[in-house]
Parts: C-alpha cells; structure tokens; sequence
C-alpha cells in the first residue's frame, strides 16, 4: 500500500518561512512526479509545484513563484516544499502527490490527475 506523509505545517507570521516535507512507503519516489497542492476553506485542490525526477524539471504557480522552492532528497526518499516571505493567501491545507505515470511537461505536471497518491495534507496558516 503506498502512503504520503505530510509533515512541517503550522502557524507563522506573515513573510515568514516553513519547510514542508512528505515521507513515501509502499513506493520510492525516484521514478515518479512529484506535485504540491493546496486547498483553501476545504475548497478544490490547487496546483502549487511540481518535481519531475524523469524530465529534470521543476514547475510553480503564478501565485509561488520566486517565494517557494520544491526539491527532493534521493537518499531519504523525500519530498520538500521551502516556503519564504509567505502571504495570508498561502493559508491552506497542502497535500503532496505522486504519480507513477511520464510526465515531463508542465501541463500534466500543474494536473491534479496526473497524480495517483495522495497524502492527507498539513495545514499551513499565515497570520499577520
């Protein structure tokens, strides 16, 4: 059974800064697409970024971009999101994705059905 693990979420100040991470059993990491995605108020599931391991590449929201960097450690088998100068926007509940399927373009990469497994998700609230 494959399982994603959501973990770093919680309460920071507005242009703060917090690492999420997401721990994988069941499956590696290494030959899939990685993808971050947040909802708001319980709301539908938002694309934010997305790790390519096959196609080298990385892909981030209008909305992200510059502020949060997704990266990965092969040795640990994880996925990372570095947040910085975070917003009141950025409030929500992120989930990480993977999926098993080639996907080295950013459309498929920003497609929530892309992805297979899901995590349960970490809530990130910014106040200010």
């Amino acid at each position: 059974q494959v399982e994603l693990v959501e973990s770093g979420g919680g309460l920071v100040q507005a242009g703060g800064s917090l690492r999420l991470s997401c721990a994988a059993s069941g499956r590696s990491f290494k030959d899939d697409n990685m993808g971050w995605f947040r909802s708001r108020h319980g709301g539908e599931r938002n694309f934010v970024a997305a790790l390519s391991w096959i196609g080298n590449s990385t892909f981030y929201s209008d909305a992200v971009t510059g502020r949060f960097t997704i990266s990965n450690d092969t040795a640990k088998d994880r996925l990372y999101l570095q947040m910085n100068s975070l917003k009141s926007e950025d409030t929500a509940v992120y989930y990480c994705a993977a999926g098993e399927n080639y996907c080295a373009g950013r459309v498929c990469a920003a497609s929530k059905y892309t992805y297979d497994y899901w995590g349960r998700g970490t809530q990130v609230t910014v106040s200010s």
